[in-house]
This record gives structure tokens, C-alpha cells and sequence, in this order.
């Protein structure tokens, strides 16, 4: 793992809720001659969704297989505990019979809690918007003190990500989207296989 001092030096600071100033589809190819073969090989794998996508599509009843990245790694654990429990939240909203199919992991706890906090959301457009901030903030904890290394590089382009999701917002969208987002979520961890798309 190689120090990335003159690349993350020169990033340009991101505000959550502002423009990205680069699409995460052109950083990620600007990065990755620029990093060592082995951390330029994981960028591939920096995405939203908690699970590689395979020939089944993704499933939430595992944890993903180990990627080599304490960062990634840990994303994809939080990523995971928010979607279990945003399915059980759903489950519980449209009295479904049984529940969710799956427990949803209590760990880590801010993942548990930004899901219960959408039950309270005044709107879809207000539910969206507080996991993404979660999202920030354990993108952030996750990147940890070593801040010129590669977890800084993948925490930005998951960062670019966000904020492309968050110019994609508007309150028709938004609603539509919350609706069949976690109708899908809850109805493909009942058969144990998750959508191939990202979830938004």
C-alpha cells in the first residue's frame, strides 16, 4: 500500500450537498494508474452496493467475501446493516406477515440507527437525504487517520458517488424511488437474492 500524498493533495474538498467536481465514473479511471497495482485493482470494487455482483446477483443473507481492504470491508458491513434493517423498518411499516425474512445485524450501531430514523423522516425526499448523510459520516470513521493512503482515495470516489446521487434527487423522484426501493429490498431478501442494480 502506497502513500498518495501529491494525489489526495490535490482532490478538491467535498461538501455533502454540493455538485460533485469530477463524475466518479472519470475519477475512478483518472486514479488508477496512478496507484499501486494492488490498490488500483479495488477501486473496482468501491460501489453503493454492499455485495459483488455475481451471476445470481448480490445476496444480503452473507456477508461479502473478504476484498483485501479494511475500508471496503467495513462499507460493505455497514452498507449491509442499513439495508437489513431498513427492510425490517419496512416490513414492520407495511405490516407484512413474518417480518423480514432476515435479523438485521445490530452492528455497527449508526447503520441500525440511520434506518430507524427514516421511519421518523417527514418525507421520502427527508428519509434519503438523512441515510446519506449517515453514510458520509461512516465513510468518514471508516477512512480512518492514515490520511495521504489509499482509504482516503476510496472514501473519495464512495463520497462522489453520494453526492451524484444526491443531484439526482427531486421530491416526485425521491418518493417514487423510497417506495420501490425498499419494497424491492424487502421482497429480495424474502427469496435471498438482491437486485442487480445499486441501491440508490
Amino acid at each position: 500500500m502506497g502513500s498518495y500524498y501529491y494525489l489526495v493533495s490535490q482532490l478538491p474538498h467535498l461538501i455533502y450537498g454540493l455538485p460533485p467536481p469530477i463524475p466518479s465514473a472519470e475519477f475512478r479511471e483518472f486514479v488508477k494508474p496512478l496507484m499501486d497495482e494492488d490498490d488500483a485493482a479495488l477501486i473496482d470494487l468501491i460501489s453503493l452496493d454492499p455485495q459483488p455482483v455475481s451471476a445470481e446477483g448480490p445476496s444480503y443473507a452473507e456477508n461479502a467475501p473478504a476484498s483485501g481492504s479494511e475500508f471496503i470491508d467495513g462499507w460493505r458491513d455497514w452498507e449491509r446493516a442499513l439495508r437489513l434493517n431498513l427492510a425490517r423498518y419496512r416490513a414492520a411499516r407495511l405490516k407484512r406477515e413474518g417480518g423480514a425474512p432476515l435479523d438485521p445485524p445490530a452492528v455497527p450501531a449508526d447503520a441500525a440507527a440511520a434506518a430507524k430514523a427514516v421511519t421518523d423522516a417527514g418525507s421520502p425526499l427527508e428519509g434519503e437525504i438523512l441515510i446519506d448523510k449517515a453514510r458520509w459520516s461512516a465513510i468518514e470513521y471508516l477512512q480512518g487517520g492514515s490520511y495521504f493512503g489509499r482509504n482516503t482515495v476510496f472514501a473519495y470516489l464512495l463520497k462522489l458517488i453520494l453526492l451524484e446521487r444526491r443531484m439526482s434527487f427531486d421530491n416526485e423522484k425521491g418518493s417514487a424511488e423510497y417506495e420501490s426501493l425498499y419494497a424491492s429490498i424487502l421482497d429480495s431478501v424474502q427469496s435471498g437474492v438482491m437486485p442487480m442494480g445499486e441501491l440508490r
